[in-house]
């Protein structure tokens, strides 16, 4: 049988693409190399499936910094509104938190991946797991259909690849698609890990004395070598064994990499802000205050009610203060620098773990060589593009899943379209 298009990956996009394009009146083929479908959906929002983001276009595609204005003409046929519809249609009931996150009521993954996969099968979706692609099959470079490592072959009139990047392999994800991409003459921009946590060298990283210190409603912020912010963040963070997590770190993870790159340098400096809310005055001010309450009380006593109690005799070490000090003996200049440091705690992040430990790979298919009106390539007619194997990477709380809904489903429906036009 010779499909009318033929998926390749079935995660969130290859899923989406699956049924927009029966939707649209095509025959489909969806093959997945793993023994089920939705593995990485299935583990997205620690498990609960954050679906979408409920902001404003213009303000989500903020939160997609790594080209996320590509997705202007997608969002037109399918938005993160069509998104909510959609699985409301299914009957998933579905909730908004903080930051405009939207999860299924019943808290569970499955929920959606069992959805999505009864809408397709109910579309007529041909659905084969367990099958490895070997190759998209080509003439005169315009894809046939693909090769199977068993030696099958299936034939198509279109392909839409699907596959993923190279970030959480064990759900399938290990770069498939670029090859494949690249026999049809695109480009792979250069892959880096984003949304992973970063590496830090300084001893009391080393020392593990912070380890699993959690920081709540923090910034962290990035400079360039030259003492120049590049980006900053607010929301929690995690110190680990070798450096720091939490959803602030992932967020900066990126720029990190990217510094490093751009200024051809080992070490870029991350600081920490305790109090995004207070001044430097400020806290130098409620910080005296505390000690002058309780001349006789030593100081590492006193910042108990305002630092993490872990963190002060680090805090102390660095700003040149003993512990025991007491009020009258409290110098002006070290104190000065403790407060600072309750501002800007900095710290030499020396990387990130690695490609296959994010949570999103950054770079892929080149942009420039796919309209972004049908996801199909410039350079070979009939074969389409979806999710993250394209150069395009955002923020985790729901902004990755959204550009992986809405380029499926604009590439399944412009494959199905492109098949009754010709």
């Amino acid at each position: 049988m010779k499909y009318d298009v033929i998926v390749i990956g079935g995660g969130p996009s290859g899923l989406m693409a699956s049924i927009a394009a029966a939707e649209h009146g095509a025959s489909v083929l969806l093959i997945d190399k793993g023994d089920k479908l939705g593995r990485k959906l299935g583990i997205s929002g620690g498990g609960r499936c954050n679906v979408t983001n409920a902001k404003e276009i213009d303000e989500l595609i903020q939160y997609i910094p790594g080209n996320g204005r590509f997705l202007h003409s997608a969002f037109a046929h399918f938005s993160n509104k069509d998104i909510i519809r959609f699985f409301e249609n299914l009957g998933i009931a579905l909730k908004e938190e903080d930051r405009g996150r939207m999860f299924p009521v019943s808290d569970k993954a499955k929920t959606v991946v069992d959805a999505l996969i009864s809408k397709a099968r109910k579309l007529g979706v041909e659905m084969r797991t367990n099958r490895p692609v070997d190759k998209v099959q080509y003439r005169d470079n315009v894809p046939v259909g693909v090769r199977l490592r068993s030696g099958e072959t299936v034939s198509s009139r279109t392909v839409i690849i699907a596959t993923g990047g190279k970030s959480v392999p064990q759900t399938g994800s290990t770069g498939d698609g670029y090859p494949w991409a690249m026999e049809a003459g695109h480009t792979i921009t250069e892959l880096f890990p984003t949304e992973v946590p970063i590496t830090v060298q300084e001893p009391f990283i080393r020392s593990k004395e912070l380890q699993g210190l959690s920081l709540r409603n923090i910034t962290l912020s990035v400079w360039n070598p030259k003492g120049k912010k590049i980006i900053e963040h607010e929301g929690d963070m995690l110190f680990t064994h070798f450096g720091i997590s939490g959803p602030a770190a992932l967020r900066a993870s990126q720029f990190v990499v990217k510094a490093q790159k751009k200024f051809d340098t080992r070490l870029i400096r991350v600081t920490v802000d305790l109090f995004p809310d207070k001044s430097v005055d400020e806290l130098y001010h409620a910080s005296m205050n505390l000690a002058r309450q309780d001349p006789k009380k030593a100081i590492k006593n006193v910042l108990k009610p305002l630092l993490p109690e872990r963190m002060i005799p680090l805090f102390l070490k660095l700003a040149g203060l003993q512990e025991d000090t007491t009020f009258d003996n409290i110098p002006k200049q070290p104190w000065l620098m403790l407060a600072n440091l309750m501002k800007e705690f900095p710290m030499q992040a020396n990387g990130t773990l690695s490609i296959e430990e994010a949570f999103v790979t950054g770079g892929g298919i080149h942009l420039k060589e796919i309209d972004p009106k049908t996801m199909m390539s410039k350079l070979a007619a009939g074969l389409f593009f979806c999710g993250e194997v394209m150069d395009i990477h955002g923020y985790t709380g729901g902004y990755n899943i959204t550009a992986a809904f809405t380029t499926g489903y604009t590439a399944g429906m412009s494959a199905a379209q492109f098949c009754n036009q010709t």
